[in-house]
């Protein structure tokens, strides 16, 4: 709420205090204009992002009109103010959800909050306050009354018709009927009165904010005051004038009080973030709120469910694989354990050889002998052990060059059903798939199956490429008859485009042969009005001339006049008839410039006949008005 609001109300009070019942009009019409920035239950704060000000809406339509009259003016008009227009005896709308048993608890809440803070010394209970009586709300109304004035003693007699004529008094914008308060706790009427007592508990708040401020807020509370009744005056001069926007005058405004209050913009922004940020948060929470969560865990149980398959699918190809190495392994440790086998056999007799080498005499040729297949058998064992260092290399290039290649493959096999998916070909009943499996299981048959699986899949593939090229073309060639029809399209458009030029430079024309008609037109009335002045100056030199009587040659002139009107009505219907006929040649000319051509020829010739027929027939009259004069004379001198 703005600080300077209840000074505003106060400066009300004291004028009614002050005895001067023709403000109260004004003052009703004035809370209703503040109405909204003492809205219960809970009272706004300081905005200086944008004025807090209602605007004309078609709620409150009805005050505008008991304010200030009916409107009759247009826009930009000034409006009448007048006093009479004050004091309508149309109610008020409140624009407060006082049906609402939301608001009706929460002010409940805030009103037993109240009195009990301030110690109301009667017995408070939430069942009490959800329909009191008409005793239990005078005593809540005397205690907050007396909040504001600690003098204040109820009467005891007529309390019905008191309350309402305090809360008139203090300024309650709404209307609180005297028969409301014999039945105060029923359910049409509570809410009234308790949208009442929060009207006044929002009054003794902002008094005591007032009271309990520093010099330095009384002083910017005396300041924004002077700056509202500032601004209201402006708006309303301009209202009166025929405004229905203030924009630079709120802005105005704001930037005043923005200097008053000293606002930090920066602040004021980062404050403005964090409630977008919450109200997003707000917003996206009462949205999962309204979700089915028990539909949302199925799908994430459905999801979780096709995971674990596709997890055991790919254990039990990972089982088969380590089956497979350890089927591998298990025959290379067999050759290595006959390789070994053989190594010791061929040690043992190594062994042998060099014991019978020890205890026999051999001869030199025997020991080249011994000694040659000694060298052969230590290459055998050489050749041996680098062919079992070879195989186990070997065994192990085998495991890393499968671990890439089957890495490969899952790669591949992942780009290929995220591509899929992507096509909307997987699963079987995505929209493309038309019923086919394009999905790849690995290690889940043997290579036959795979091979046939692949083959089926870039069959299908084939076809649905077939069909999408065929589907394509189709396309590209109605994007072809679709482009021709809009050249085609543009070229009339042209065409017409030309055509409409041509017409308008035609209209120009006209326009001004018009023009020019019409200045001779008017020429032409120029002399006949010359001509009418020096006839009247004429007639005003003959009354001079005729003394007092002559009824019957008054009369005369009189019907001279009257008749000489009458030409010149017609002269103006004549006139009338040349203009209209003028322009529905001019909109016949339009749709087809031969038939206007000819048109304006033959109203051209029309308009010189009827022209000369008018400058006759008032020859013909002012020559008959010449010989009544010359009669009127003649009489004056025979006499």
């Amino acid at each position: 709420m703005f600080p300077f609001c209840d000074t505003f109300s106060s400066v009300r009070l004291s004028r009614v205090k002050g005895n001067r019942p023709s403000e109260q009009s004004l003052r009703v019409q004035d809370s209703n204009r503040m109405s909204l920035m003492y809205t219960t239950p809970q009272s706004k704060q300081p905005s200086f992002g944008k004025l807090n000000i209602p605007k004309p809406q078609s709620g409150t339509s009805e005050r505008r009109t008991s304010f200030f009259g009916p409107r009759t003016s247009g826009v930009g008009m000034p409006r009448n103010s007048t006093m009479s227009g004050f004091g309508g005896t149309e109610k008020i709308k409140d624009a407060r959800p006082l049906h609402d048993k939301s608001y009706i608890q929460q002010c409940i809440r805030q009103l037993h909050e109240f009195l009990t803070e301030q110690g109301y010394p009667g017995t408070l209970s939430s069942k009490t306050l959800q329909s009191p009586s008409t005793k239990e709300f005078v005593k809540m109304f005397e205690f907050i009354y007396c909040q504001l004035d600690p003098t204040f003693e109820m009467p005891n007699s007529k309390v019905e018709e008191e309350v309402p004529a305090l809360f008139k008094t203090l300024g309650y914008p709404f209307v609180l009927s005297k028969c409301s308060m014999y039945s105060v706790g029923a359910p049409h009427t509570w809410p009234q009165a308790l949208g009442a007592l929060m009207w006044l508990i929002d009054n003794v708040k902002v008094r005591n904010d007032i009271k309990s401020s520093s010099t330095l807020d009384r002083y910017r509370l005396k300041q924004s005051s002077h700056l509202f009744l500032d601004y209201t005056a402006e708006t309303y001069s301009k209202f009166m004038q025929g405004d229905d926007t203030f924009e630079e005058e709120d802005e105005a405004f704001l930037v005043k009080l923005k200097k008053l209050y000293n606002v930090d913009e920066a602040l004021l922004v980062t404050m403005e973030e964090k409630h977008r940020i919450l109200t997003d948060e707000v917003e996206k929470l009462e949205k999962e709120s309204q979700t089915d969560r028990l539909m949302t865990k199925r799908m994430e149980k459905m999801k979780l469910q096709a995971d674990l398959k596709k997890l055991q699918s790919y254990r039990a190809s990972l089982d088969s694989f380590k089956d497979n190495l350890e089927k591998k392994d298990s025959e290379l440790n067999v050759e290595l354990e006959i390789s070994i086998s053989h190594l010791e056999t061929l040690k043992h007799e190594r062994n042998e050889l060099q014991h019978l080498l020890q205890n026999q005499k051999f001869t030199p040729a025997d020991v080249e002998r011994i000694n040659r297949e000694k060298r052969e058998l230590q290459q055998t064992i050489s050749s041996l052990t680098k062919s079992l260092e070879n195989a186990e290399q070997h065994k192990w290039n085998e495991e890393i060059a499968l671990a890439k290649v089957k890495e490969k493959a899952e790669l591949k096999l992942a780009e290929y059903h995220k591509l899929a998916r992507k096509l909307k070909l997987i699963p079987i009943s995505a929209e493309n798939a038309c019923g086919h499996d394009f999905e790849i299981r690995p290690f889940e048959c043997g290579a036959g199956s795979m091979v046939q699986c692949k083959t089926q899949i870039q069959m299908q593939l084939r076809k649905l490429v077939g069909d999408v090229e065929e589907e394509n073309s189709r396309l590209t060639n109605m994007k072809l008859s679709l482009e021709e029809s809009c050249e085609q399209v543009n070229s009339i458009i042209t065409d017409k485009t030309n055509d409409l030029k041509q017409l308008r430079e035609q209209i120009r024309k006209l326009d001004e042969r018009l023009e020019g008609e019409k200045q001779e037109l008017a020429r032409e009335e120029q002399e006949w009005a010359a001509e009418m002045e020096s006839v009247e100056n004429h007639r005003k030199l003959l009354e001079k001339k005729v003394n007092y009587g002559y009824d019957e040659s008054v009369q005369q002139l009189k019907a001279a006049q009257q008749q000489y009107h009458l030409v010149l009505q017609e002269t103006n219907e004549e006139r009338r008839t040349v203009a209209n006929n003028l322009a529905s040649v001019f909109t016949t000319a339009a749709n087809h410039l031969s038939i206007t051509e000819k048109c304006l020829e033959d109203l051209h010739s029309r308009v010189q006949r009827i022209c000369s027929k008018a400058v006759e027939e008032d020859e013909a009259a002012i020559q008959k008005l010449q010989e009544t004069l010359k009669d009127f004379m003649s009489k004056a001198k025979n006499v």
